[in-house]
């Protein structure tokens, strides 16, 4: 149908002033943009940083890529330049089919820190597709008495492109008998309607052949054709009518094949064929693969499936032909009604594989959902276990951030299995779930812990070097390097102890060896400090004590002390023949440099010259006579002691004992070989020192009842003989000498003592006593006792 240039100007500005209003509006919301369909592939669209107020590099920084629907790469962003350019060619008839405008919504997605930002892409059409009939030949069949103006329906063309690309207009060939008009659907479709002009006569012509053009307005313009054949038929003055012009009605779209979407109706006050009604849908290819219409009962069903979601509303045409070739046409409207049967749809945008630890609020994952239903079921709701420190926060539109709710710890759990899932709200409720699984990194939070905080060994004194003598052991919970520990020696507490040269310590496994051989006597016990230190970053550490007690072996023999073995001449023990049984001769004194048991000595006599005159005290060495002493029993007397100690096995050693048994002590029984040198020379005095040297534990008391005995034995006696008697000159070393108490002796005494020989008076004297040294408070004391002792015998 033709249009005056005034009123096509007039639409033309309408048109173009709604478009501005709704980019306007549009543009409040989101950035927008155009191009025309089939631009070829990486052509420029926009410089999309620019318009989002961007800075270039932000875009590689953040991580901006662009995110459409079912995540398909129609654009890309060029993040070195911040412009949006084109993936593929676009094609607006596949994309967006008959929707106009054509609007494919995108987003660019920021990831660090998370934003959004919603644009659209609007395609224009291009004339690229040409008016197309589904039937090369349409037949009419027209009674020769039909009036001039009547009207016959003609099928329409397809067209693919919209607004002025789409059809415009319908042409007839030139004839005398008919032209087309052109009509406008109620959705916009132009449909063609061929009007008698000029009565038909059979006679004159029972058939024409005609050719219809559809036209459409494209720049360049495009056409398709089809032939109209016309045959005149008989009289029938009658058409078909419909009980209704326009049906409506509503149908789910899970409706089963071959359901019965409505039954049309149609009259023919014709008698005879004429009056036989035959029905027919009057529609292109698209409506004739979805309904087919029973020809006899006017019964329309379904063929295919329908889809809500694909499209919601049908414009059917339907004609009833009588057998005079009259028709008639109604129109049924068609609208597919929504059923929730479409799955919620989840799309994952960004997974983090790992979360470190100790981290609130650190961003998991990021998705969209969508759902192509409508009403409640295009409603969504996600969700996730309500036991997991997780939390799902919506962001932009239907995007959804899946964070932490509070600080992980690795070493509670290092796993999650996230089940992220979305419902919608139709019924019945459907809903997809996608499963996601988060991996906690470990943080170096927890410092290595020894088993024990203190340790104790033992070792036995006399080890091989290199001997492990114990293990320590530390744990870390965290993992990997974090829990990777060394183990080191710390500085001794004690600066004196040489803990570089007694022990050592694998840093791998924490075993502990002694460097040399140690000594229990020299050193019983040491305690040192053990780090453990992991490899995190920074390290963390621990430390514990640990104590090793030294062990006694049985390796010292007994010592003994008195009588010494290495003097210049034996010592000789002087026994008065009066002496009763049970006298103390003399006490031998040992010690042993072990402990325990090892030092525990006992004394026996080995041999003697006289057996069963002389015995020993097992217990404290002292040598005492068995019986009393006759005239029968020889003067010299050779002892031999045995000092055992109570190791495993049992350590010794023995001394010999020199005794003599004198009358008096005034006449020994033996001259001495240096008395006969001294008599050789009268006009020298010949003075020999005795020095005894006594070590007892007994009182002092039993000490002095011997010398003031034997001070009367040296008053009576006649003649004076020297003899000598070597004792130890000086204190004795300290590590000889026992102060743990399970020695033998508990003090030391030295005393020096000399016989002098004269012509008339033989004198026994003290020349000085050598006294230990006690603690200081006694001093005074002891010094003041040896003073009246002296002076109650007589002594200067």
């Amino acid at each position: 149908m033709e249009t005056a240039p005034a009123k096509t100007l007039q639409k033309r500005q309408v048109v173009f002033l709604a478009i501005l209003l709704l980019l306007w509006e549009a543009g409040s919301e989101a950035v927008r943009y155009s191009m025309p369909e089939e631009t070829e592939s990486g052509s420029f669209v926009a410089t999309l940083a620019k318009d989002l107020g961007l800075r270039v590099g932000e875009l590689a920084t953040r991580g901006a890529r662009i995110h459409y629907k079912g995540n398909k790469q129609l654009l890309q962003l060029d993040v070195t330049t911040g412009n949006l350019l084109l993936c593929e060619k676009l094609d607006r008839e596949v994309l967006c089919g008959a929707t106009d405008p054509c609007i494919l919504h995108f987003q660019l997605l920021l990831e660090n820190p998370v934003q959004f930002f919603q644009a659209d892409l609007q395609l224009t059409d291009i004339n690229d597709h040409s008016p197309e009939f589904l039937e090369r030949e349409m037949l009419l069949k027209i009674p020769e008495n039909v009036q001039t103006g009547t009207v016959f329906p003609l099928k329409i063309a397809q067209d693919f492109d919209i607004g002025s690309n789409t059809i415009q207009n319908y042409t007839i060939s030139t004839n005398s008998h008919f032209h087309v008009v052109t009509h406008n659907r109620g959705d916009g479709r132009k449909y063609p309607e061929l009007v008698l002009d000029k009565p038909l006569d059979r006679e004159e012509g029972p058939e024409l052949s005609l050719t219809l053009t559809a036209l459409d307005s494209g720049a360049p313009p495009r056409s398709g054709t089809t032939a109209v054949r016309i045959e005149v038929v008989d009289i029938n003055d009658n058409a078909p009518e419909f009980l209704q012009s326009v049906y409506e009605v509503q149908i789910p779209e899970n409706s089963p094949l071959n359901s019965l979407v409505v039954t049309v109706s149609a009259r023919d006050l014709d008698a005879g064929t004429n009056g036989n009604v035959a029905y027919a849908l009057f529609q292109g290819d698209e409506v004739t693969q979805l309904f087919v219409i029973d020809e006899i009962t006017g019964e329309i069903r379904l063929k295919r499936a329908l889809d809500f979601e694909s499209t919601r509303y049908y414009n059917v045409e339907v004609a009833a032909t009588d057998g005079g070739g009259l028709s008639g046409k109604c129109t049924v409207v068609i609208e597919v009604v929504d059923v929730n049967d479409n799955v919620p749809e989840l799309t994952m945008s960004t997974i983090i594989s790992s979360t470190p630890e100790n981290s609130p609020e650190t961003v998991v994952a990021v998705f969209s959902v969508s759902d192509p239903d409508s009403g409640d079921n295009g409603r969504m709701v996600c969700s996730i276990q309500n036991d997991l420190p997780f939390l799902l926060k919506p962001t932009f539109k239907n995007f959804y951030t899946l964070v932490t709710e509070r600080p992980l710890d690795r070493e509670s759990r290092a796993e999650y299995n996230v089940t992220i899932t979305v419902t919608d709200m139709g019924t019945p409720r459907l809903k997809t779930q996608h499963n996601i699984t988060v991996l906690v990194s470990d943080v170096n939070d927890n410092a290595p812990a020894f088993t024990q905080t203190s340790y104790t060994l033992s070792v036995r004194e006399n080890n091989s070097p290199a001997l492990h003598i114990g293990t320590v052991r530390a744990t870390d919970r965290d993992a990997g390097a974090n829990a990777q520990v060394t183990y080191s020696l710390l500085p001794p507490l004690d600066p004196h102890v040489p803990l570089a040269s007694l022990v050592s310590i694998n840093p791998d496994n924490g075993h502990l060896f002694a460097l040399r051989s140690l000594d229990y006597e020299a050193l019983r016990a040491f305690e040192f400090r053990v780090g453990a230190a992991d490899r995190g970053s920074p390290a963390l550490s621990s430390q514990a004590l640990v104590r090793v007690l030294v062990a006694d072996d049985n390796d010292n023999a007994p010592f003994v002390l008195y009588p010494l073995q290495n003097a210049s001449a034996p010592c000789t023990e002087l026994v008065p023949r009066a002496a009763e049984a049970g006298y103390l001769v003399t006490k031998v004194v040992a010690v042993d440099g072990d402990s325990g048991q090892n030092a525990w000595l006992s004394y026996q006599l080995l041999k003697a010259t006289e057996p069963g005159l002389f015995g020993v005290w097992a217990h404290n060495g002292e040598v005492r006579t068995a019986r009393l002493l006759s005239e029968r029993d020889v003067a010299k007397h050779r002892l031999v002691v045995l000092v055992k100690d109570n190791g495993e096995p049992p350590l010794s050693a023995s001394v010999t004992l020199h005794v003599l048994l004198v009358d008096g002590f005034s006449q020994p029984y033996l001259p001495a070989p240096e008395a006969e040198a001294a008599a050789a020379a009268p006009a020298a005095p010949l003075t020999v020192y005795l020095v005894v040297a006594l070590a007892s534990v007994s009182s002092l008391f039993l000490f002095s009842v011997l010398v003031f005995v034997a001070v009367r034995l040296c008053r009576r006696g006649g003649a004076a003989s020297v003899g000598r008697c070597s004792v130890p000159e000086g204190p004795f070393p300290g590590h000889l000498v026992d102060v743990s108490g399970t020695g033998t002796l508990s003090q030391s005494y030295q005393y020096e003592v000399c016989l002098t020989g004269g012509s008339g008076l033989n004198e026994f004297k003290f020349l000085k006593p050598i006294l230990p040294n006690f603690p200081p408070q006694g001093a005074g004391e002891e010094i003041e006792e040896n003073a009246n002792f002296r002076n109650s015998f007589g002594f200067s």
